[in-house]
């Protein structure tokens, strides 16, 4: 039992997070610190990272807040570089980058798929280009890519961000195929989960409810739902997974949230 759960243990490694400012980044990055990794952590607002920095501090982990801008790829290949200088390794990237608003489909223009597939797709495969030839120095190096359950179930209103995010969950498995055997890929896929943007929804209880009696575990998920995920996937506890989309979604064949549009 012992031999099990210490290979949940990230003792001496360093992970790099993006998108890790709040929400599911922050939430995992602190649990990689749990676990004893040391984190660099990637959003565009400095003021979240600092936050997320001194909780990691105070689990007695070093932490690295880097203000990034994921659509700048001169910035990506720089952070990715001073996380390596600064803490002399880097043996794990998770990337939490994306999100779309829902439209009807004849609305959904050529610059909404534009968007989405930078942010879902591309903003994350630059991230893991920059980080790639680093990871190759690690002898248990692994990769973890934020995808969504909309990328394997259906709903209206979801064209734009369900096709990015199936892109993604493809480009997990080309991925895992191309870099083996020295680098791991594999993408967490989570359902509705209690960020700061589902709070809006789940501020009305009608809303809430109609949210959980659609989801068969009956309950929205949490960032704690998603961040144990990552870490079993960022950790030697997964050393023989790879190439896989794991999906934290409650149990969804079908979308819990489908947009109200009418037929056409």
């Amino acid at each position: 039992m012992d031999a099990v759960m210490s290979s949940f243990r990230m003792d001496g490694r360093v992970a790099l997070l993006s998108g890790a400012g709040r929400g599911i980044g922050a939430r995992s990055a602190l649990a990689l610190a749990e676990a004893g990794a040391d984190v660099v952590l990637l959003s565009r607002t400095q003021s979240q990272l600092d936050g997320v920095a001194e909780q990691v501090r105070a689990l007695g982990r070093r932490a690295l807040p880097l203000a990034t801008d994921a659509a700048d790829p001169d910035a990506v290949a720089a952070a990715v570089e001073r996380a390596v200088t600064d803490l002399g390794r880097l043996d794990v990237v998770v990337s939490v980058t994306g999100g779309s608003t829902p439209k009807p489909f004849l609305k959904t223009s050529d610059r909404s798929l534009a968007m989405s597939f930078e942010t879902n797709v591309i903003q994350g495969l630059r991230l893991v280009r920059n980080a790639v030839p680093h990871l190759l120095g690690s002898d248990a190096a692994s990769i973890v890519m934020i995808s969504s359950a909309i990328g394997h179930v259906v709903g209206r209103g979801y064209v734009g961000y369900g096709s990015g995010k199936a892109a993604l969950d493809h480009a997990v498995r080309l991925l895992a195929a191309e870099l083996n055997p020295k680098i791991r890929v594999n993408a967490v896929a989570p359902g509705a989960i209690l960020t700061e943007s589902l709070e809006v929804v789940a501020a009305d209880p009608a809303m809430k409810q109609a949210l959980e009696d659609a989801t068969p575990l009956q309950r929205i998920g949490t960032v704690e739902d998603i961040a144990a995920a990552v870490l079993y996937l960022a950790s030697p506890a997964s050393s023989y997974v790879t190439g896989q989309v794991l999906a934290v979604d409650g149990g969804l064949a079908v979308t819990n949230m489908d947009m109200p549009f009418p037929d056409l």
